[in-house]
């Protein structure tokens, strides 16, 4: 059985994204191209987004720390350390209001070619 501690993750690609010159890290926790399941963890530093994009297929965010703003057409949703939404299926952007990580959660099955 493998084990992730998320909250040193979740540090460590914080410290990672506020060095980076585009303020954000990520590294995939669990899935890539052979799992129908994949999960990464994303840190961005305050005021860093991850531009407007379509989800790969269903998709979830938990936030683990700090405060992000997710934006999907007029909608948006704002979301502190603990909660959780399904993310739309519309073209969607997240912003970091403060230093934030997030657990991307997506299912890929039937989407891939």
């Amino acid at each position: 059985m493998s084990t992730t501690s998320l909250t040193t993750l979740a540090e460590e690609q914080l410290a990672r994204a506020q060095s980076a010159s585009s303020g954000r890290s990520a590294v995939t926790v669990y899935g890539g191209q052979q799992h129908d399941l994949r999960q990464t963890l994303i840190a961005l530093a305050v005021d860093r987004r991850l531009g407007e994009h379509e989800a790969p297929g269903e998709a979830t965010l938990q936030v683990l720390r700090g405060r992000v703003r997710l934006t999907a057409g007029d909608d948006h949703w704002d979301g502190v350390e603990g909660d959780h939404t399904v993310i739309p299926s519309a073209r969607h952007d997240l912003l970091a209001m403060t230093d934030a990580v997030v657990l991307l959660t997506v299912a890929t099955r039937g989407t891939r070619g």
